[in-house]
C-alpha cells in the first residue's frame, strides 16, 4: 500500500516548477502502478503549447479557469471545475489559464519524477527516476 500526503510531497523533490506551472507528483513510475498522477497548478495568463508524444494524459479541473485549444481542428474547449479531458491521441494542443488552475493529471506510462517539457511540448522518456517509498 502506498500513502502519500500532498503536502509532504510539496516538500520534496516530487515538486517541480516551471515558469507556466507547478506540478507535484504523488505517484510516479517507481511505484509500479504503471501510471503517474500528479497535482498540477497553471499560473494565470500563461499560454502553454504542449504536444505528448510518449504519454496519454487525462486531466480533472478541480479549480479555475482556461481553455484547451484543439491544434488539429482549432476547436477551444472552456476548461472549469469539473471538467475532464483526455489527451488519447497525442493531441497537440495550447492551455490558456484565465485564472490559477489546479488540474489532477494522470500520465501513462508513468512520469519518473522530475520531466518538464521538451522543446516540442513533450516529456522525454526516461530520465532522472525518484525512488520509490512505500509511505512518504
Amino acid at each position: 500500500m502506498i500513502v502519500r500526503s500532498l503536502r509532504d510531497a510539496e516538500d520534496s523533490p516530487r515538486r517541480v516548477v516551471t515558469d507556466n506551472w507547478e506540478s507535484t507528483r504523488l505517484l510516479l513510475s517507481g511505484d509500479g502502478l504503471g501510471f503517474s498522477l500528479h497535482v498540477t497548478t497553471i499560473y494565470p495568463g500563461t499560454v502553454t503549447p504542449m504536444c505528448y508524444r510518449n504519454h496519454l494524459e487525462a486531466v480533472y479541473c478541480l479549480e479555475g479557469v482556461g481553455e484547451l485549444e484543439d491544434l488539429a481542428d482549432a476547436s477551444i474547449h472552456r476548461i472549469a471545475p469539473g471538467v475532464v479531458y483526455a489527451l488519447d491521441r497525442h493531441d497537440e494542443h495550447i492551455l490558456r489559464a484565465h485564472t490559477r488552475m489546479r488540474m489532477v493529471c494522470v500520465f501513462s506510462p508513468a512520469l519518473n519524477g522530475r520531466e518538464v517539457h521538451d522543446a516540442s511540448g513533450s516529456y522525454p522518456l526516461g530520465g532522472e527516476v525518484l525512488p520509490a517509498a512505500r509511505e512518504e
